[in-house]
């Protein structure tokens, strides 16, 4: 799911090293891997290449958005150059070495998205990526990619004019009259961005110019000033017509609309209608070569939409006094209101294009072109619930670190956050919510999956025990979930009771259990019980949230109850931040155990009546007959 986006793709590996190493990455990407008649096929997803590799290339090289190879860095720039036409269509070609140590990203690293997938693989491999795009090492998003996470257009003008300007750290100003905002709450302090126009300040004067909006401007071909456009997705077309309008007349009549009122056709997110007209053959066609969406309202729905237009005559022929108004108003608040209220919103405000009826002989349409507040992207989200273990970069899977690169945003807690800063990249949207805000970073999560954005829930440990990845299925089901969008991938992740036992030995070698003292979620009665239990079933018991700043007792009582079953001398060992900085690790018993401290960030191993310690390390034996 993850490599989706980059496919279709494929692998070039010319010798045996080289084989091997793509062979098991194109497995996990899902690639077809290409090899010479001269080395044998290892399985269905490997294939022989005929001739020269050269002619090869030229055969496949339309057909495929990624080309990873295998080979010298000047051998690969020699295949592809007669094949390279420009940056907007050329595919990624990422180049890694036989060892599998780095991973470059070649060419049409923005764009083609060769920058993303080089850090991905090399996730993927364990492996160094190569980048030298300046947004890059700038953390910067690439300007001709800012608007895809959101489904944003690119419009003309001079993108690398604008590329440069960044590049140089030089003034760029940003005018942005409708689209996501979050883009800007993640750049990073030293960005070269202006906000707003010059005129307000003249000390600034901006070095190129960046235009987020659904209005048409042409910039002057003579111009040397660079400017570009990026078209947010926020115009709902609100259209009537009689029946049997054609696909190219409705087609003509939007694109007249569009003139007039000086909005992009680039903007358009869909087209909204009545119900009765969900059949009619030239609007059905329009969406389908556009691939835009068709919402139909019936008329008891587009009658509760007050607009300065309504008709008396419409009104007797189907029910409401609007159809173009009423559902491209209609349309632009409503099509996305998930966990929202849009009921008090005065929705007349969004109507930009008042009704305009055009006509021919034989044919008629009606349109009326609204703005949402919030842009379509076009995309199926997803959800990626990451466990990143006991928090050192290290006990991460590769599988997860992958995750937490290619997602378009990351929630968490800011503590976990921080801790993978490293493996974030440019251009994520990242939102921490407080620790005891877990129902609202599933919340939110969700939200912008549904609107089409992929998103990582970072917890620690494993995320499936006391992780996010329960609270946000549990919320998907409350919200009706289909099951399939958005989609969901767990990665999980070494839990804090693997990383302490690993810090002290092999406590967890017989059966164990693992409690939480918190009683935030769970009654304390049922906490009681389970602590009983496993006290009397001589259980290996990990303690989780032993003490917090507010909750004194638990532990106290904790202690207590696995004193009325186990011996005082008891193994105990209290781990803090495992595998963190400021790690500490603490050896004692279930008598002496409070006299040390005890915290959130601390896991006690409390053994059974086997478990033992030697030469500070705490062991359980696999069964009960060994001879301690």
């Amino acid at each position: 799911m993850i490599f989706d986006g980059f496919h279709p793709m494929v692998a070039i590996a010319t010798t045996p090293q080289a084989t091997e190493l793509l062979h098991s990455l194109c497995q996990r990407l899902k690639a077809t891997l290409y090899v010479p008649e001269t080395l044998p096929l290892i399985d269905t997803t490997t294939l022989h290449y005929q001739g020269s590799l050269k002619a090869h290339l030229a055969t496949i090289w339309p057909k495929n958005r990624a080309f990873i190879f295998c080979l010298a860095t000047g051998a690969v720039i020699r295949l592809i150059a007669p094949l390279l036409k420009d940056k907007a269509s050329d595919p990624a070609i990422i180049v890694i070495d036989p060892l599998g140590n780095y991973v470059i990203s070649l060419c049409s690293g923005h764009q083609g998205g060769a920058d993303r997938l080089t850090q991905l693989i090399a996730h993927e491999l364990n492996a160094t990526p190569i980048i030298t795009s300046a947004s890059h090492s700038l953390n910067l998003p690439g300007i001709d990619i800012l608007g895809l996470p959101f489904g944003w257009r690119k419009g003309s003008g001079d993108w690398t004019g604008v590329s440069h300007a960044i590049a140089s750290q030089k003034t760029v100003q940003v005018i942005q009259e409708a689209g996501s905002q979050l883009w800007k709450d993640n750049l990073p302090q030293n960005h070269p961005f202006y906000f707003g126009f010059p005129e307000i300040d003249e000390t600034i004067e901006p070095a190129a110019r960046i235009w987020i909006s659904p209005t048409q401007r042409k910039f002057a071909e003579t111009s040397t000033f660079p400017k570009v456009q990026w078209y947010p997705r926020v115009l709902w077309v609100g259209l009537g017509c009689i029946r049997g309008t054609s696909q190219e007349f409705i087609t003509s009549a939007i694109e007249k609309v569009c003139q007039k009122y000086h909005l992009a056709t680039e903007a358009i997110t869909g087209i909204a209608t009545i119900d009765i007209k969900a059949d009619e053959v030239g609007i059905i066609e329009y969406c389908q070569e556009k691939q835009y969406p068709l919402l139909t309202y019936s008329a008891d729905v587009l009658n509760t939409i007050k607009v300065p237009h309504p008709s008396e005559v419409v009104k007797k022929e189907v029910g409401t006094g609007s159809v173009a108004e009423a559902a491209a108003i209609y349309g632009a608040n409503y099509w996305f209101n998930y966990g929202g209220n849009r009921e008090k919103i005065e929705l007349e405000k969004s109507l930009l294009v008042p009704k305009q009826v055009i006509k021919s002989d034989n044919e008629a349409v009606t349109i009326a072109i609204a703005q949402s507040e919030l842009e379509y992207t076009g995309r199926e989200g997803k959800i990626y619930l990451v466990g990143m273990g006991p928090g050192s970069l290290d006990q991460i899977t590769p599988a997860a670190k992958t995750a937490i690169n290619e997602a378009d945003a990351i929630i968490g807690y800011s503590l976990y956050l921080d801790l993978i800063k490293p493996l974030r990249r440019s251009g994520q949207i990242v939102e921490s919510l407080p620790i005891t805000k877990e129902k609202e970073r599933a919340q939110r999560a969700i939200e912008l999956a549904h609107w089409g954005l992929s998103v990582a829930v970072i917890s620690s440990g494993d995320c499936g025990i006391y992780g996010m990845a329960g609270l946000v299925l549990e919320a998907l089901k409350n919200s009706n979930w289909d099951g399939k969008n958005p989609s969901i991938e767990v990665f999980p992740g070494i839990t804090a009771l693997q990383a302490a036992a690993a810090r002290v030995g092999t406590p967890l070698m017989h059966d164990f259990c693992a409690i939480s003292l918190s009683d935030l979620l769970t009654p304390w009665d049922v906490i009681k019980k389970r602590l009983t239990a496993a006290a009397m079933g001589d259980f290996v018991t990990a303690l989780y949230n032993p003490r917090s700043q507010t909750r004194q007792t638990q532990i106290i009582e904790a202690q207590t109850t696995f004193l009325q079953y186990r011996n005082g001398n008891t193994p105990v060992a209290l781990v803090r931040c495992a595998y963190r900085q400021d790690e500490s690790i603490i050896l004692t018993n279930l008598s002496e155990m409070l006299n040390h401290k005890i915290d959130m960030l601390t896991t006690v191993l409390i053994g059974n009546s086997s478990t033992f310690f030697h030469q500070n390390w705490m062991i359980t034996p696999r069964g009960y007959n060994v001879n301690n």
